[in-house]
């Protein structure tokens, strides 16, 4: 799917209007079967660009267009037909603490089949071996018949993931799907994550905290600072002093990512003195 951006702009519907607008005229293309990544301090505005992308908020101003049709033109029921077409896994996915994990997965399908199929799923499930096959991207087959509340942290954001391979999206946006993971958990979800959206030719968005693992894994990264465009780069020129110029109100979050500094010279060795006898 094609996304255009011109000249956007969000806030929370809770949000006075007198407040900045979280996301603030940001003009972005980005084309089909595309993978980037989107960095930033906490407050930059990127949560809120995955809910404009998902049609889950409207616009406050500018424009968006989702394969060149703008959805908030669309009917109501061309603008549901559009939103099965897209996922959004937030950061913390929403499943139910009694449900099994095969059912939380399949889930990932509700958009595409009947209302009766989906009501039956839920005590009868039907396409386990899909979502044994999600779950085995993400290292979890032996949690295909655990209870969500018997998950750790980790365990459930990798759930989330599983499900969205199952929604055949043509859009994926994912919001923050690291947090909760260990660095060998995280980079292998990662490259799960992409590996799939390339398979099925799915636009991949996602939202990072760790910037090394943004810079290893998406070609692209586009970073926002204050709800504005900083920069929308390939991997390989993002260098350590842009990210120093992004981070520069809160550069702890920068130092606890992970990204690599600037090299610095390797020191001479110091002479050592040897004693003849």
């Amino acid at each position: 799917m094609r996304v255009e951006l011109e000249a956007i702009s969000g806030r929370h519907p809770a949000a006075l209007s007198a407040t900045p607008a979280a996301l603030q005229r940001l003009s972005l293309e980005i084309d089909s079967g595309e993978q980037l990544a989107v960095i930033g301090p906490s407050g930059a505005g990127k949560t809120t660009l995955l809910h404009l992308l998902a049609c889950a908020l409207k616009p406050a101003a500018g424009g968006l267009k989702l394969d060149g049709r703008d959805p908030w033109r669309l009917s109501m029921q061309q603008l549901q037909r559009l939103r099965g077409e897209l996922f959004l896994a937030p950061q913390v996915p929403p499943l139910p603490p009694r449900q099994r994990v095969v059912t939380a997965v399949l889930a990932g399908r509700l958009p595409h089949i009947g209302l009766l199929h989906s009501l039956r799923s839920l005590f009868y499930p039907t396409g386990i071996a899909q979502a044994d096959a999600a779950l085995a991207r993400f290292d979890l087959s032996d949690k295909l018949f655990a209870r969500v509340d018997r998950l750790s942290g980790g365990e459930r954001q990798r759930v989330g993931l599983a499900r969205a391979l199952l929604a055949q999206a043509r859009l994926l946006l994912v919001d923050e799907p690291l947090s909760a993971l260990d660095p060998a958990r995280a980079g292998q979800a990662v490259e799960s994550l992409t590996e799939a959206a390339r398979e099925s030719g799915a636009t991949l968005v996602t939202t990072l905290h760790d910037v090394a693992m943004a810079l290893q894994h998406f070609p692209r990264i586009v970073g926002l600072r204050q709800g504005q465009l900083l920069f929308d780069l390939p991997a390989q020129a993002v260098t350590p002093s842009l990210l120093r110029e992004l981070y520069a109100q809160s550069p702890a979050e920068l130092e606890g990512s992970g990204a690599a500094a600037e090299p610095q010279p390797t020191p001479a060795p110091r002479p050592v003195p040897i004693s003849c006898r």
